[in-house]
């Protein structure tokens, strides 16, 4: 005698928007569904089980500070390091979920330990002593003053004093536990002289998801 076996079950899961699945309290297996993704709890954060390449996996996000442009410029005093200041007044997202920067603490916020991005920061800037001035530049660990490895650089002044120059530099870096943690923000320095700098933007991209590496 023959046996049938029934392989088809339907698993009922919860749909709810992006907020909840943000705020919920995760349980290993749970799973919540919007009209965007299928989500997963595992390990502690809710993964994205499908689309596998969806948009709210990898993506990217433009933010553009509207407070110091070419008529209000951003001054800077030689040796003195400040928190590179923008305030996403506009912001153009590959997708709604995606959320890559805080304006408020001014950091950058990865997802997930082991994420991969590449940040590209543009802006300008002018110098009153162009020959014995610079820029630096670095990356460090929220506030806490510990630079992350290898997220630095520096910008000379070529057109002459107080002449607009123009600054695209590209980083990239994987998010380890401090990154994680503590989030990452982009610090300034003039050293030689005082600068100007106005028209500061980021264009984050996340490459990888490092919860599905």
């Amino acid at each position: 005698m023959s046996t049938t076996k029934n392989t088809s079950y339907k698993v009922h899961v919860h749909h709810t928007d992006q907020s909840e699945v943000d705020n919920v309290n995760i349980e290993n297996g749970a799973m919540l569904h919007t009209t965007d993704a299928l989500y997963m709890g595992h390990n502690g954060s809710n993964v994205v089980v499908y689309p596998q390449a969806g948009t709210t996996q990898l993506g990217w996000a433009r933010y553009q500070d509207t407070v110091y442009t070419s008529s209000n410029k951003l001054a800077l005093s030689d040796g003195v390091q400040v928190a590179l200041p923008n305030n996403s007044g506009t912001t153009i997202k590959s997708h709604s979920s995606i959320n890559f920067y805080d304006n408020t603490t001014v950091k950058l916020t990865p997802v997930n330990l082991n994420d991969v991005y590449i940040v590209s920061l543009m802006l300008k800037a002018s110098a009153s002593n162009a020959n014995q001035t610079y820029l630096e530049i670095e990356f460090q660990h929220g506030s806490s003053g510990s630079t992350v490895e290898n997220l630095f650089s520096a910008m000379a002044f070529y057109k002459g004093n107080d002449v607009e120059q123009k600054k695209h530099e590209m980083y990239s870096f994987y998010v380890d536990a401090n990154v994680l943690s503590l989030g990452a923000s982009i610090h300034i320095t003039a050293v030689g002289g005082s600068v100007n700098v106005w028209d500061i933007e980021y264009f984050i991209q996340r490459t990888q998801n490092g919860s599905l590496s």
